[in-house]
């Protein structure tokens, strides 16, 4: 079989201006460092990042704010970066926020290959502005459509070599969801070792989804020894 382990200036290579990026982990859980801070090496600028917040300003997706290199932005929550607020206000990013279970929902119908859902969330509120409100046995409910990207960007604890990924507690969080709505998925692997190495029930993201995988540590053995 072949191996899907590239180096990180490969990876990049897959990621330009413009573009549509899905970004996993919950704050500081499972988010790939390794490939935002290739990103801001690269200057990539222009682009829609979905990702479930921006976490704080020195760390993760909050790094691409700071450095304006986020020109839309659909997320849920970004409370705990001041500097995503002002941008928005300011107008200098576009910014959609989601309720977090829909934006959830929202990449998994993306990646199960449904027309989108209904929901009773933000019904009553601006949420519901632009969208099709339906009313089902006396309830009135939104129509979300499904979410989907070009690129996903996802980090792993383990990997073997055929991408088959093993995410460790918190850290699974938006992950698997991105690993499917995405037409192109590059994760960031702590660990990386040969196929069948990696229990199978522990498997949360099957190697078919994965195009690509990159150590999280440059230059260091990959199978973490």
């Amino acid at each position: 079989m072949t191996s899907k382990v590239r180096s990180l200036v490969e990876a990049l290579e897959k990621i330009y201006d413009g573009q549509t990026i899905m970004i996993g982990g919950f704050m500081s859980g499972g988010t790939p460092e390794i490939l935002i801070d290739g990103m801001i090496e690269k200057g990539v600028t222009n682009i829609t990042v979905i990702s479930n917040d921006t976490c704080t300003p020195d760390y993760g997706i909050g790094k691409l704010i700071m450095n304006k290199q986020i020109s839309r932005l659909i997320t849920s929550h970004i409370g705990r970066n001041k500097e995503t607020g002002r941008q928005m206000t300011a107008g200098e990013t576009r910014v959609e926020l989601i309720p977090q279970g829909t934006l959830a929902e929202r990449i998994r119908t993306a990646g199960a290959g449904l027309g989108g859902f209904l929901t009773p969330t933000g019904v009553g509120t601006v949420v519901e502005e632009g969208k099709q409100k339906l009313n089902v046995n006396g309830r009135d409910y939104l129509l979300e459509l499904p979410l989907r990207a070009e690129i996903a960007l996802i980090k792993a604890w383990k990997a073997d070599k055929s991408g088959n990924l093993v995410y460790r507690r918190a850290a699974r969080n938006f992950n698997p969801l991105m690993a499917a709505a995405a037409d192109f998925v590059i994760a960031a692997a702590e660990t990386i070792v040969e196929v069948g190495e990696l229990d199978p029930e522990a498997v949360a993201t099957p190697a078919a989804m994965v195009d690509m995988i990159v150590a999280t540590v440059q230059g260091l053995p990959k199978n973490g020894d």
